[in-house]
């Protein structure tokens, strides 16, 4: 029998991933088809024809951050992706972060948000210990914007500080300068472990020949300056000369192909087992609106491994399920917003989403537990918050709330988010949001990221302003509406991808292939020794 409700959501959820792969398709575009065929046109692949090349066959490209800058920079024209493509893939046999300057968008250079990217690049490299492949293209800073990307401590010298750091943890990096390499941006490649220069095409220089001439009055041409020749066989800046693109990717594989096995694993993988609900059930159980009670353990078992849940604690702190799991064979703990309403033993009703003093007190131990264990945590989010009120206040809400947050803060094993509804104030936070450094953070197209919900929120920000005039009933309404609309765009899951709080927006379908990805990058980092501090218990 058909249920129209889950029919309803299934086509809800569906209209929301048409809707992001749009989107998505948009970006991938670049600068468009004119500076395609102009990259084409000086026998240069783009940046996402070089990374397939570059890719073992039949392995998946899991790209991160594409909706970085959407809807930024506009008074530019635009910067698609941030100017720069970044992603996990396989290449000659090993997972590696390949970072490639997209010289279809403002021929690469480097915007604010270009920046942000490549440092959550090699955040992700760092912590992962995973390999780095460089694909430099780019005409270095965006001038207009020089003061957002110069000077400060998270800005572009950053980039070259992460260089020498993973140099010394041991993280082989291998640079390939495909076109333009300039200024301080010249640092990179040659910070790296090995460098490649394509002949032609590719120039490395700290000045250009207008700046020389400008500077020094010296008139010289660009390969002479800093071509494959002078920088590999004059002034031995560069390792490698490739004939072509397609050459240079080829060295990178070979390179690749010659090191040895790099490092332990400390991540716990047994057989994969497919989940119970298939993937393609879980859009038929997860509401087409934010506010709708749902049974969290549909959306559970269309993730984990069949047969492999354990669950902590379940007659206690429902508002919350904690467990031991398995995700494609991967050994993990779960910590997951339930979003049914629930009763306790007292006969107390709790809504969903909510968490409650009993709820953050048993999502601490399990927290604790898994750390002690050396297990990683996959956090699902769709959380409203903590529970309000005189009852929760004097209940100890704030000092239950700020265990659950202090021992997420100080957890050492691999953590990974995803961010499936709501996720808002302080329940972000103790549910391990971009500011706990969970390893990787994803979103559903459905996501809501924000101080508090919508709805309430608008009507926050609408007491405050009504109140300092009068207004008649239509008059208010008006302003309600606009107010609601502002803070809603500021909400969605494209917002937050643009400015990086998310790594990606994913189809909810795929949440179990890029937890399993992100596991098997995070089984190379040591788990440092858990220490959680003082708890107030």
């Amino acid at each position: 029998m058909i249920d129209i409700k889950q029919e309803k959501n299934s086509d809800h959820h569906k209209i929301l991933i048409s809707q992001m792969e749009q989107r998505r398709d948009k970006i991938k575009a670049g600068g468009g088809k004119k500076k395609i065929e102009k990259q084409h046109a000086q026998n240069k692949l783009t940046a996402r024809e070089r990374i397939n090349y570059l890719m073992d066959v039949d392995h998946e490209f899991y790209e991160l951050g594409s909706f970085a800058a959407d809807k930024m920079y506009e008074e530019y024209g635009g910067c698609p992706a941030a100017g720069v493509i970044i992603g996990i893939g396989t290449v000659s046999g090993q997972k590696v972060m390949i970072v490639a300057n997209d010289a279809t968008v403002k021929a690469g250079a480097w915007f604010p948000m270009t920046c942000k990217k490549n440092l959550r690049a090699q955040e992700i490299a760092m912590e992962n210990r995973l390999p780095v492949i460089y694909l430099v293209d780019s005409a270095g800073v965006f001038l207009p914007l020089q003061d957002e990307i110069f000077p400060d401590k998270e800005h572009f010298g950053r980039i070259f500080r992460n260089n020498a750091r993973m140099s010394a943890m041991g993280i082989p990096q291998i640079s390939a300068i495909m076109g333009s390499c300039v200024a301080g941006g010249a640092y990179l490649p040659i910070m790296s472990d090995e460098s490649i220069i394509v002949r032609g095409t590719g120039s490395i220089f700290l000045a250009g020949p207008y700046l020389v001439k400008a500077a020094i009055g010296e008139e010289v041409d660009k390969e002479t300056l800093g071509g494959a020749v002078t920088q590999s066989n004059i002034s031995g800046v560069t390792d490698y000369i490739a004939e072509n693109d397609q050459d240079c990717l080829d060295k990178i594989r070979s390179i690749l192909d010659t090191s040895g096995y790099l490092y332990n694993t400390y991540l716990k993988r047994s057989e994969s087992l497919p989940p119970i609900i298939p993937a393609d059930e879980l859009l038929r159980h997860f509401p087409d609106t934010n506010t709708t009670p749902y049974d969290s353990y549909n959306i559970l078992y269309s993730i984990i491994d069949q047969d492999s849940w354990t669950e902590y604690k379940m007659g206690y702190g429902k508002t919350i399920l904690c467990g031991y799991a398995k995700i494609d064979g991967w050994h993990v703990g779960v910590v997951m917003n339930n979003r049914a309403v629930v009763k306790t033993e007292k006969g107390e009703m709790q809504f969903g989403g909510v968490i409650y003093s009993d709820s953050a007190d048993k999502a601490t131990r399990f927290i604790m537990n898994c750390n002690q264990k050396k297990i990683p945590i996959v956090f699902l989010q769709d959380v409203t918050g903590f529970m309000v009120g005189s009852r929760s206040e004097q209940g100890g809400i704030i000092k239950d709330g700020a265990k659950m947050v202090n021992v997420v803060a100080n957890s050492t094993v691999p953590k990974i988010t995803v961010i499936m509804g709501n996720s808002n104030g302080a329940g972000n936070y103790a549910m391990c949001g971009k500011a706990y450094d969970p390893r990787f953070i994803y979103a559903w197209p459905s996501a809501q990221i924000a101080v508090m919900g919508g709805e309430q929120a608008a009507k926050v920000l609408h007491q405050i302003e009504s109140g300092k005039e009068e207004l008649t009933d239509e008059e208010s309404k008006e302003r309600l509406d606009k107010i609601r609309k502002s803070y809603q765009e500021q909400t969605t899951p494209y917002y937050a991808a643009a400015r990086l709080w998310v790594d990606e927006i994913i189809d909810p379908r795929r949440t179990r292939d890029y937890i399993s990805m992100s596991l098997e990058v995070a089984q190379f980092a040591e788990i440092k020794q858990f220490n959680p501090g003082v708890i107030q218990t």
